[in-house]
């Protein structure tokens, strides 16, 4: 597991919110049950960052993240989409894949380390098809699993 962030396995779901508010209600109802944090507090901090600009990415992925009290290390949730989903990426491609990060509320560098550490894993072209095709969110786990252990390594 990447030194620089948790995950779950019960943070990893495939789902069809349909739009961009109802990912962002997805995200934080998935950090509210694996994390045992509040949905509408995480709700509100991710609305809060993503009205900054979208934390689309490009090729598919977005980062919605924002930082958050009582944490103690970076925690990420992955939400798989069944449709990709416009997200106001910077390349105007839809969202398939949407990896929520929350990390401690004074973190400074280790938030932006976190944020680096997803950016790579996706960036990386046979990791990101590796987890689009994935058919069950077990297969996604352990896709970012190893790809983060590798990663680290």
């Amino acid at each position: 597991m990447s030194p620089l962030f948790s995950i779950k396995p019960e943070a990893v779901k495939i789902a069809d919110p349909g739009d961009k508010p109802a990912i962002f209600r997805a995200l934080s109802e998935i950090f509210a049950q694996s994390w045992d944090i509040d949905a509408a507090a995480v709700l509100e901090r991710l609305e809060e960052r993503e009205n900054l600009g979208s934390t689309g990415f490009g090729r598919g992925v977005a980062i919605p993240h924002a930082r958050f009290p009582g944490l103690a290390r970076p925690v990420t949730a992955l939400l798989k989409l069944r449709q990709p989903t416009d997200f106001n990426a910077a390349d105007g491609m839809p969202v398939e894949l949407v990896f929520g990060l929350l990390s401690p509320e004074n973190s400074g560098a280790t938030h932006l380390h976190a944020l680096a550490a997803i950016s790579r894993l996706v960036r990386d072209e046979k990791v990101r098809d590796a987890l689009v095709e994935a058919p069950d969110a077990e297969a996604l786990f352990g896709l970012l699993t190893n790809a983060t252990d590798r990663d680290a390594a």
